[in-house]
């Protein structure tokens, strides 16, 4: 019988083998704050600008300027500001490096994303929309009139501009970039991305609107909730831009081909 050689290399010893190393994936770096007086500036930079916007707006309709003059006025007033801000935030408390404060890192994957995060939007504002109605909340809708400005081809086409691309690219920025990442520094998650849904709600608060204005906030509300959800579990804002940009798009789409009338009939 012959003899086997020696064995080469550590001895094998029993813990070895019962007791093997757990190989953990490596942890996410936590999510990224500003102060809390960053975001309570953006929430009242967008407030006030907006509202400017729709009064100043109307008082130049008369005027019959081209659409581009329009569409500059209204991204000057209405969202010039909270970009000034924004940028301002990031300088004044952030890396100075504004992208990445607000997390805005474009990827291919936001277009992928982006459906995604619009039919969990989409969910949420269909249930809550059912218990708003269900409980005779009075809500009003934030297109109402639109359709009848049908005629006014320069009105649609600056709202239609500053719906589907200035608003979702400016909005994101403020409540997913600077405010959730303002209240983060004081909440925990969850709170966080309650808190910031609720004031993207109430930013879209219209005072000829009335009493309207609760159920229309409610609903909001629940879509930036999951808006903001989104944007904290994936650490980027750019999927919930694509996501916001589809949203406002269906619902000009429903509501300037008529087919919201028709179904509200």
């Amino acid at each position: 019988m012959s003899d086997f050689p020696p064995p080469t290399g550590p001895p094998v010893t029993s813990s070895t083998w019962s007791n093997p190393s757990p190989a953990f994936a490596p942890e996410r770096a936590p999510h990224a704050t500003l102060p809390m007086n960053a975001a309570i500036g953006a929430v009242a930079v967008l407030v006030l600008s907006l509202l400017t916007s729709k009064y100043v707006l109307d008082a130049f309709l008369q005027f019959e300027w081209p659409v581009v003059a329009y569409v500059a006025l209204l991204g000057l007033i209405g969202y010039g500001p909270s970009l000034a801000w924004c940028k301002y935030a990031s300088r004044r408390w952030g890396t100075g490096k504004f992208f990445d404060d607000v997390g805005l890192q474009p990827a291919w994957s936001d277009l992928g994303w982006g459906p995604v995060v619009w039919l969990a939007a989409i969910g949420t504002q269909v249930a809550i929309g059912a218990l708003v109605l269900a409980f005779g909340v009075p809500l009003s809708n934030n297109t109402d009139g639109i359709s009848e400005l049908t005629a006014d081809r320069t009105y649609i086409v600056s709202l239609v501009i500053t719906a589907v691309i200035a608003a979702p690219f400016v909005e994101e920025i403020v409540f997913r970039g600077v405010v959730m990442r303002g209240l983060r520094s004081r909440l925990t998650a969850v709170p966080t991305v309650i808190l910031q849904g609720v004031l993207f709600g109430v930013a879209h608060i219209d005072p000829v609107r009335g009493a309207g204005n609760i159920g229309l906030a409610v609903i909001l509300s629940g879509v930036g909730i999951a808006f903001g959800g989104a944007a904290y579990l994936l650490r980027r804002i750019g999927p919930t831009i694509v996501a916001h940009a589809i949203f406002n798009a269906m619902v000009l789409l429903l509501v300037l081909t008529g087919i919201a009338d028709r179904l509200q009939n």
